[in-house]
């Protein structure tokens, strides 16, 4: 009996291990089968076992589309069977995906993010008016608050308009206006107001808590 012992190390490696080892020898039993027939009804029962692994998910069309593809693969796509759904490639499975798109663009200003010149470009496109000055103040104060969160906790409103002059490449100039921009103090307050909870967790406690019972 000892002899007849079966170490996972000297067995095969299971192509999907999460259908386990049963399932892994059912298929390359039916993979063995002559008879198309019955080749045919082994994969029906051998799918039917495999939903049964997953029952509230076994009815819906898609994942029965996945359980035969998982068939396929965990035969190494050696099976020879009639499946309601076309049959996978082992070429279509090991095919690398394309490479994701990045964007390449290096920005001068990083803290100030990519969305920030999107958002130039659109307010340049405007046509001149208050909607239009509106945005140019509501790009420059995200902008400060930008600044404040990757810098430091004060800068001058004259450093915005000359990064949002460049930027615009020359054409939105705030410094021309009389109008200011947001408090450093306002911008960065819900910053402020977070570190100050997180250094004192227990500042809020429930009174009476203290109490012991036995």
């Amino acid at each position: 009996m000892v002899e007849n012992l079966e170490y996972n190390s000297e067995r095969p490696k299971l192509i999907i291990p999460e259908y386990g080892r049963h399932i892994q020898k059912m298929v390359d039993y039916a993979v063995e089968i002559e008879d198309k027939e019955e080749r045919n009804k082994v994969a029906q029962a051998i799918i039917a076992v495999m939903g049964n692994l997953n029952p509230h998910l076994r009815d819906v069309p898609d994942f029965q589309h996945k359980l035969w593809d998982q068939l396929f693969i965990i035969s190494n796509f050696k099976l020879d069977v009639d499946s309601p759904f076309p049959k996978p490639t082992k070429e279509l499975l090991e095919e690398r995906p394309e490479p994701l798109e990045y964007p390449q663009n290096h920005p001068k200003y990083r803290f100030y993010g990519n969305n920030i010149k999107r958002m130039i470009d659109v307010c340049v496109s405007w046509e001149d008016g208050d909607l239009k000055d509106g945005l140019k103040f509501t790009i420059a104060n995200h902008m400060k608050k930008s600044y404040l969160n990757w810098n430091k906790d004060t800068v001058e409103d004259d450093v915005i308009f000359a990064h949002l002059y460049e930027l615009s490449n020359g054409k939105i100039n705030l410094a021309k206006w009389d109008e200011d921009l947001a408090e450093s103090k306002n911008l960065v307050r819900n910053r402020n107001n977070s570190k100050s909870r997180n250094n004192n967790p227990r500042k809020h406690h429930n009174k009476g808590r203290g109490k012991k019972r036995y």
